[in-house]
């Protein structure tokens, strides 16, 4: 009885996944603080060079990050040498303060878009790389560690037809 309920509580788990995924990753931060000067780097390789894709740029939080919005620099490598450099700003909370993003408890998982139906011209190592750009308001210097961010990630998934 206990294997019956379990093969249909996990069967739908695996029945349900994304199609469309066609690479996620994840790097944890130092215990749930992320330096600015800790660029986290992402290499991927043997893309489509003919559909498009689409990137997402995956933020997990807790409770401790104390800011409504994210400022993010992400620089796209590709084996050509041509690199593309953006500075990012993502929501993070509701105006009431209620935190966006999907999770149950004090950690919350945001899917942030990077590049809409973007196509990999040619084949060979791509390397992304995201640090946070967060400082205070009226303050030139940056915030050195930036906490209540716990994981940085990326995800490339095939775009819709």
């Amino acid at each position: 009885m206990f294997r019956r309920l379990f093969a249909l509580t996990i069967v739908p788990l695996f029945v349900s996944c994304n199609d469309a995924l066609i690479k996620a990753e994840y790097k944890a931060t130092d215990k749930g603080s992320w330096n600015k000067e800790n660029t986290i780097e992402f290499t991927f390789s043997e893309m489509d060079t003919l559909h498009s894709h689409n990137l997402f740029i995956n933020i997990r939080n807790d409770e401790t990050f104390r800011y409504s919005n994210l400022f993010l620099i992400a620089e796209l490598d590709f084996p050509s040498g041509q690199t593309i450099k953006d500075t990012l700003e993502y929501e993070m909370a509701r105006p009431d303060g209620s935190w966006l993003g999907k999770g149950s408890g004090s950690v919350k998982e945001n899917k942030l878009w990077y590049k809409e139906n973007i196509v990999f011209p040619t084949s060979g190592v791509y390397t992304l790389r995201v640090s946070h750009a967060m400082r205070k308001n009226g303050k030139v210097e940056g915030i050195m560690n930036l906490q209540g961010i716990t994981d940085v990630g990326f995800q490339i998934e095939k775009s819709d037809p």
